[in-house]
């Protein structure tokens, strides 16, 4: 494999590999929202973001030309080849945590998938157009959140202050950069992460600044997940994940 595809590859893996740990932490709540709507919601989102995994793994598996399919990638690869950022593996938590994880993380997207809706891969442009909008309903939706919990009684302001000092240490990782993400950006595939941080924080300041909140600086950011090195829960996660494919091997619906 070329340096160039080996570089695609491992930019869809990271994005794929985002979307579809979200999408099963945020799909643990599914019938345990505080509410019907939210009962509703939630699953929503989480659909949005398994099916922008779905169309990120087949492209993967079509670029890198090893015969994978989209199951294959997202369900059978041990942890440290799953490439997704450590914010999105984080534990749920009570429902302002998980709120404010899924604003920080739709803040990010809509950036990345605006200007990826330009990328000189025609199926990377594809995917980002349409995943665009639903991104720009998931901001709309946990930043409505964010400010109601955030400006709302002692005790919901509390809980949000709290999941904003939790999740403090796992923003700047978003946006780091390294020669895979230096080199599709070179070749105009998709942004620098490094670039779209003004756009992310006019977005968080703007919803920070209704729910009376500040985004904390972290002392201690941390960082490992692009590179495999995960947290405890992210093995928790995978058992989950994999169990179905792992048990009945070859399964299909």
């Amino acid at each position: 494999m070329s340096v160039a595809r080996e570089h695609l590859v491992t930019l869809l893996l990271r994005l794929a590999d985002d979307h579809l740990i979200l999408g099963h932490r945020l799909s643990e709540w599914c019938g345990h929202a505080p509410m019907l709507e939210e009962d509703l919601a939630m699953p929503n989102i989480a659909l949005d973001l398994i099916g922008q995994a779905r169309a990120l793994f087949q492209y993967a598996g079509e670029v890198e030309g090893r015969g994978r399919s989209e199951d294959d990638l997202a369900y059978l690869r041990r942890e440290r080849k799953y490439l997704n950022c450590l914010m999105v593996e984080r534990p749920n938590g009570d429902f302002a945590h998980t709120m404010l994880r899924q604003f920080y993380f739709a803040a990010f997207m809509h950036a990345f998938w605006e200007k990826a809706a330009a990328s000189s891969d025609e199926t990377v442009a594809g995917i980002a157009a349409k995943a665009v909008k639903e991104v720009a309903y998931h901001i709309r939706h946990c930043g409505e959140w964010v400010i109601r919990l955030g400006d709302g009684t002692e005790e919901s302001a509390a809980r949000m202050q709290a999941a904003v000092e939790a999740l403090a240490p796992y923003v700047d990782e978003l946006f780091e950069t390294d020669a895979v993400s230096e080199a599709v950006a070179q070749e105009g595939v998709a942004p620098s992460p490094a670039s779209l941080r003004g756009a992310f924080e006019a977005t968080v300041s703007r919803v920070f600044a209704e729910a009376m909140l500040e985004m904390p600086a972290a002392a201690w950011p941390q960082t490992g997940g692009r590179q495999g090195r995960h947290g405890e829960a992210m093995g928790y996660l995978l058992a989950d994940l994999q169990h179905m494919q792992r048990t009945y091997p070859g399964a299909v619906w």
